[in-house]
């Protein structure tokens, strides 16, 4: 037994090695796009989560061969992808810190994806499937670095909160709506009203849905020529 053993650790030694190198290689390069774009997720988590999945990879093969000598009777079973499906079902708790909700949009999924992927890659290579691996690092640095730089030119829904405040007896919200139906792509949800009598105001609250290639500086210029309006603002919202 101690002879097949150690006869398979000098003969596997220096391949074993280059496979956790090429997996740091091909996470850290992942990872450092991800850095460079401020996500907590970054070069090092890459790099660790990339060599410890192709470790795991090397000590799951590794397992059958600890067992050779035992013969069809014996009651040992070793299941060589049993360590690799725990490893990628763990690796979705560390994905999901990394998903942030925000008021209006989910970020983080690319980060979630990158580390899932960065997993399958470290046990491909752990496995010896260096081809494979290539291959999927260079379609994933496409991914991540060309269509950023490129993106399609797909116009996306933006959920906003317009908030108005106009004097109490003017109450233009009629002029208001005139200049929001006038852009085309947005669409009044509902308004809320809200007045102060102390202050002597009114605050009106839409709940618009557009393009996210609005003209905005065009709408606010509108909005500026309606004298009657204090003061306004606008806020990213909630997606229904």
């Amino acid at each position: 037994m101690q002879e097949i053993l150690f006869e398979f650790l000098a003969r596997q030694e220096w391949t074993e090695l280059f496979k956790l190198i090429l997996a740091a290689l091909l996470g850290g390069i992942i990872g450092l796009e991800r850095e460079a774009h401020g996500q907590a997720a970054g070069l090092r988590t890459n790099i660790l989560l990339a060599i410890a999945a192709c470790l795991l990879m090397q000590l799951s093969l590794y397992i059958p061969q600890m067992h050779l000598g035992h013969g069809e009777e014996s009651i040992i079973r070793a299941d060589p992808g049993r360590i690799a499906s725990y490893t990628v079902a763990g690796m979705g708790f560390l994905g999901a810190g990394t998903i942030i909700k925000g008021r209006g949009s989910i970020r983080g999924l690319t980060t979630a994806a990158g580390l899932w992927l960065v997993t399958a890659l470290g046990l491909a290579i752990g496995a010896g499937l260096y081809l494979p691996a290539l291959v999927t690092s260079g379609i994933t640095f496409l991914a991540l670095f060309g269509l950023r730089v490129y993106r399609p030119d797909i116009a996306r829904d933006q959920h906003t909160l317009l908030t108005v405040r106009c004097c109490c007896e003017a109450r233009p919200i009629n002029e208001i709506r005139r200049v929001l139906d006038s852009f085309s792509g947005l669409s009044i949800e509902f308004v809320n009203y809200k007045e102060n009598m102390e202050e002597q105001d009114v605050t009106y609250t839409f709940r618009m849905v557009s393009k996210d290639d609005l003209a905005w500086n065009e709408l606010l210029d509108s909005l500026r020529e309606i004298h009657s309006i204090l003061e306004f603002s606008w806020r990213e919202a909630e997606v229904p």
